[in-house]
């Protein structure tokens, strides 16, 4: 017999096909102490940005050995949840970074140990898998993606609604099991379980309010005071939209923020009439809020201006750059390694200008980083061989000089 607060939504008989909806603090705590004595787990969330600034949670899944359980954050404190991820069980989880943000702001907490399927697909030669996609191809599974864009706030929840989430974290564990055989087979488990560590636990955090306008390509095309104006304006506008818990646009729109920075307003009549600012932008007090920022902005000193650092591309030699960027992506074909994984551009720059790189250290150093540095410090060369594919060779130190015909 199930506890208080337990409600079953799929009348089947397969246990693999059935799940619990848990809207009880009982339900819930019945949960974290089965779940806990697990050594590994399945956990996705639905949630929405749409009408809010924050991420606004809207279910938990959980599956681990037959059991497929759905949390509803609107009924029930999902805190108790902390408990169970500070455990020693593997959460296995897809394209995990924002589940965890907007767990660790619901429970206080997040999973000590995740096993990202997105990620260590990555070392399978798979670049950013969906979920359904990596599902099909590893276990011939198809799942429905029929209620991709619900509404996950609206209650009841709809069964079919139920069975598409319950399918997000049924089949996790089966994935798991066969991606991690593949990886051990091939020596790159290790790795992949080192790269979901490094990754989620560098995931982005808050925005900070005077490095906002760097997301806008616009405003970083801008100079003189006006970078100062859109520094504090949209500052402001991260704050409020904070504060508010509303999207950004809502509280001001990136065209109106951009003309704003573009012709400062002296007064409300000038504010009113810059395009992208609506009316309602401006209630509540927003309007005076805005003018004084402008004012903030165009005094703001040269030390106070917070600009958004060069790519690491534009500060190296760009040949430089493109023969080992095609080297990367041979020894990532050869490999059968997604290229992206293995080293971005911006990381290729950085070890080109002798900064610190992620191909510093780890599997990275050995895979591409040592055979990079080699081929820049002038040990080896690089040809083409038959093909066009680039050969790494010894270096004869012999010029050879390019000629133009007459």
């Amino acid at each position: 017999m199930r506890p208080s607060g337990w409600t079953t939504f799929l009348a089947v008989t397969t246990p693999l096909h059935t799940g619990d909806l848990i809207d009880d603090p009982g339900a819930l705590a019945a949960v974290c102490d089965e779940v806990a004595d697990e050594d590994r787990y399945a956990l996705d969330t639905e949630f929405h940005t749409e009408r809010t600034y924050h991420p606004k949670l809207a279910l938990i899944q959980l599956a681990w050995a037959d059991r497929v359980v759905l949390i509803d954050p609107l009924a029930v404190d999902v805190e108790p949840l902390g408990r169970l991820f500070s455990g020693p069980g593997t959460a296995v989880a897809h394209a995990a970074g924002q589940d965890l943000d907007v767990l660790a702001a619901a429970c206080g907490a997040t999973p000590a140990t995740v096993f990202d399927t997105q990620i260590a697909a990555g070392f399978l030669g798979m670049s950013s898998p969906s979920l359904a996609r990596l599902v099909e191809q590893v276990l011939g599974v198809r799942l429905p993606k029929t209620d991709q864009l619900s509404d996950w706030l609206h209650r009841p929840i709809p069964p079919g609604q139920l069975a598409y989430a319950a399918g997000d974290v049924r089949h996790l564990l089966a994935l798991h099991a066969a991606m991690a055989a593949r990886l051990e087979a091939r020596g790159r488990l290790d790795w992949a379980v080192e790269e979901c560590a490094q990754v989620l636990a560098g995931r982005r955090g808050g925005t900070v309010p005077e490095q906002a306008w760097w997301r806008m390509g616009d405003l970083r095309k801008l100079n003189g005071r006006s970078r100062g104006v859109a520094q504090e304006v949209a500052a402001w506008r991260e704050r409020r939209a904070a504060a508010t818990d509303r999207p950004r646009r809502r509280v001001l729109s990136d065209l109106a923020l951009l003309t704003i920075a573009q012709r400062p307003p002296h007064d409300r009549q000038d504010l009113e009439k810059l395009r992208g600012v609506e009316v309602h932008h401006l209630g509540k007090g927003a309007a005076a809020e805005i003018l004084e920022a402008v004012r903030r902005g165009q005094a703001l000193a040269p030390a106070d201006l917070r600009l958004p650092p060069d790519a690491p591309e534009a500060r190296a030699p760009q040949a430089a750059v493109a023969v080992c960027a095609g080297l990367v992506r041979q020894i990532a074909d050869e490999q059968q390694f997604d290229a992206g994984l293995l080293a971005t551009r911006a990381d290729v720059a950085q070890l080109v200008t002798g900064e610190p790189s992620r191909l510093d250290h780890g599997w990275r150093a050995s895979l591409v980083g040592n055979p990079l540095r080699r081929l820049l410090a002038g040990e080896i060369a690089a040809a083409f061989g038959p093909g066009g594919q680039l050969v790494l060779e010894a270096r004869s130190h012999v010029p050879a000089p390019i000629t133009v015909d007459p």
